[in-house]
């Protein structure tokens, strides 16, 4: 018997690293997942490889910030499973760090506030209004936790973090009467996910390196290390499980000591 046997999950940017790793650890645990992202190619190839391995993947090419397309896959899960039992989105946001704020323009500050909230809202939305009528289910988010403290060279991401984390908490609230749960995980820095392309995309040209990365955070961590992929899927895949019913509202810390909250 897996953790989630007979669970049916979406899961937007599940074309990423983190997507790509939760949605595996879903799989394994007996869950059915839909594959949602703007990428057919990244996702028909882990579709493929869970298929292979026995799971159960279904991908779809869903614009996360497009609520007429978000609210047909949802519709279209549903006709084909019967139910919406996890609901996790991962998307880039466009986050912009290594810029001192009063050197950052308005549109790099806002561009991950409003993506991210934005797509977080619709999509949320939509699980939420199927799951209060079933009766249950499973909302989660992944954040850096800069949202919840001051911490300098962060730029759009802390502003973006806090904002996706207060709308969360205030959604728990409202849908937790229906049998709804509200979930997050903090975590950053994840070793696998520390590459030279994506520390470009976030930091431009003249961030640190790969390897000055890593070192960095292990240097500020607790555990002396980076969190790794397989360590945020497990935690995903306990807080989307029967296991976790008594957690709603709440963020989980998966940073290996780098955010000590």
């Amino acid at each position: 018997m897996g953790l989630l046997d007979g669970k049916n999950a979406i899961i937007y940017g599940g074309g990423g690293s983190i997507g790509s790793a939760i949605a595996r650890a879903f799989a394994r645990e007996g869950c059915a997942v839909y594959l949602a992202g703007r990428t057919a190619a990244s996702l028909q190839v882990l579709a493929d490889d869970i298929q292979a391995g026995g799971g159960q993947a279904h991908p779809a090419v869903v614009d996360a910030l497009d609520e007429t397309a978000v609210q047909a896959h949802v519709a279209a899960v549903l006709e084909q499973a019967g139910s919406l039992d996890v609901c996790l989105n991962l998307i880039k946001r466009g986050d912009v760090q290594g810029t001192p704020l009063i050197d950052m323009s308005t549109g790099d500050l806002m561009r991950a506030v409003d993506q991210g909230l934005r797509s977080n809202f619709i999509t949320a939305r939509a699980a939420a209004r199927c799951m209060c009528r079933q009766g249950r289910g499973v909302i989660l988010h992944l954040n850096s936790a800069s949202g919840a403290g001051a911490m300098p060279g962060m730029g759009s991401t802390g502003p973006a973090d806090a904002a996706i984390e207060t709308f969360m908490r205030y959604l728990a609230a409202e849908v937790g009467p229906a049998g709804v749960r509200v979930c997050g995980i903090w975590t950053a820095g994840v070793e696998e996910t520390l590459t030279e392309e994506k520390i470009i995309e976030v930091s431009g040209p003249n961030g640190p390196s790969a390897v000055s990365a890593r070192e960095l955070i292990a240097g500020m961590s607790v555990l002396r290390r980076t969190p790794r992929l397989a360590e945020v899927a497990e935690a995903a895949t306990f807080l989307a499980s029967d296991r976790a019913a008594g957690i709603t509202g709440s963020m989980t810390n998966v940073s290996a000591g780098l955010v000590l909250r």
